[in-house]
């Protein structure tokens, strides 16, 4: 897996870092971290707008 991190396009505030199966998988991971179904279940003002996703190195 990857680490990848989502970030709030608008502020900038990162929202998750974590590990993700692939890049269309990061949202459902980040809902299910945040105790969702998926990302399709997690209310809009939860993420607050447009979401980045980014793949990360350590």
């Amino acid at each position: 897996m990857r680490i990848f991190q989502v970030r709030q396009t608008r502020t900038g505030a990162i929202l998750w870092v974590g590990e993700a199966p692939s890049r269309e998988q990061v949202l459902d991971c980040m809902a299910h971290a945040a105790g969702y179904m998926d990302f399709a279940h997690m209310p809009p003002q939860a993420c607050g707008g447009d979401l980045q996703v980014e793949a990360i190195s350590l």
